[in-house]
């Protein structure tokens, strides 16, 4: 969850946007979920 989220966070920093932008956070929140879901899968394959 902490990698998805950092790495959502910094995504509109490449096109010039600002950590406190809306895609920042809307990014921020799609990458956490993504994290929970990526961790939950391979947590279920061990």
């Amino acid at each position: 969850m902490v990698v998805g989220t950092t790495l959502g966070g910094y995504v509109p920093l490449l096109w010039g946007d600002t950590f406190f932008s809306l895609t920042s956070v809307i990014l921020t929140a799609i990458g956490g979920f993504l994290g929970i879901y990526i961790g939950f899968k391979i947590s279920q394959n061990l």
